[in-house]
């Protein structure tokens, strides 16, 4: 991976993305522990941009990984030397992972604006 750009950039959007969720759980969790509602407006609409920048950045990882892929594989004819299998489950990994953040991002984003007209 470390020889295509764009799959350097899938793994730093990767990245973002699991330290997103990992900050996100921690605070739920603290939530939890301490039995409080962090479910303020500020709070969701925070929560739905994360959610929001960190669906864009891995739809446009697994785009851009999807445009590299079909072209070594496709155009070029280059698997030979490159592991196309292994960039095409990247990619498609990618967009599994968009299309579950998704939903997050759908929900949250209802909330906030739930959370604004009841204000």
């Amino acid at each position: 991976f470390s020889s295509v750009t764009t799959f350097r950039y899938l793994v730093a959007a990767a990245s973002v993305q699991c330290l997103w969720s990992l900050v996100v759980a921690i605070l739920d969790a603290y939530a939890i522990v301490v039995k409080r509602f962090f479910r303020t407006a500020r709070a969701v609409i925070i929560l739905a941009l994360g959610d929001w920048v960190t669906g864009t950045l891995i739809f446009s990882a697994a785009c851009g990984s999807a445009a590299i892929t079909t072209l070594l594989s496709n155009d070029f004819g280059a698997c030979s030397v490159n592991p196309c299998g292994s960039f095409m489950n990247a990619t498609a990994m990618a967009f599994l992972s968009w299309l579950a953040r998704a939903p997050a991002f759908i929900g949250n984003l209802w909330t906030a604006v739930h959370r604004i007209q009841k204000s």
